[in-house]
């Protein structure tokens, strides 16, 4: 990726670092968190933490076999992780596939300073950023809506959301 993600005018302190293998436990941690709904499984608490694991595999296998070049971040404030962000510079869009805070980061400006850095990137590359985004999760649909992304296809379970580098937007539904 040639475009440089500049957080320091957006968040003081604040930086993306690649993903390592010694992070797993923080990623997993990261994950958990951001899926409340796996907790509402019915079952024990062995049953809800292999339905969890296997959820984050299927996320990560997923976004390999269908974005084998994204890329895999922690986002850490003064060096320590509060986050991830896995995104992938497509020949047609730069795709959000997971973005999230640790419980305890959120609500702090980190996740919006990231996509302001990933939107600083996108316009760099001249594409689209788009996410998608659950609809049980009215925060993030919030953030996202605040830095102009607009909904560009409604699902049943989560809608895709897009920002344009030129401010153009798109009609819901459209493909």
């Amino acid at each position: 990726m040639s475009a440089e993600l500049h957080f320091s005018s957006l968040c003081p302190s604040l930086s993306l670092r690649p993903a390592r293998q010694a992070d797993a436990p923080c990623i997993d941690r990261i994950y958990r968190s951001a899926r409340p709904d796996l907790q509402w499984i019915n079952g024990d608490a062995e049953l809800i933490d292999t339905v969890q694991r296997q959820q984050l595999q299927v996320l990560q296998q997923g976004t390999g076999q269908n974005y084998p070049n994204a890329m895999h971040f922690i986002v850490e404030k003064t060096g320590s992780a509060v986050g991830a962000v896995m995104v992938d510079f497509g020949p047609n869009e730069v795709r959000i596939i997971f973005l999230a805070m640790l419980p305890e980061a959120r609500g702090q400006g980190y996740g919006k300073a990231v996509l302001q850095g990933l939107q600083q990137a996108a316009k760099q590359v001249g594409a689209p950023l788009a996410a998608v985004v659950w609809h049980n999760n009215g925060e993030a649909r919030r953030v996202y809506q605040s830095l102009g992304f607009v909904l560009e296809e409604a699902g049943a379970m989560a809608d895709k959301l897009v920002w344009h580098p030129d401010g153009r937007a798109i009609m819901a539904g459209a493909v």
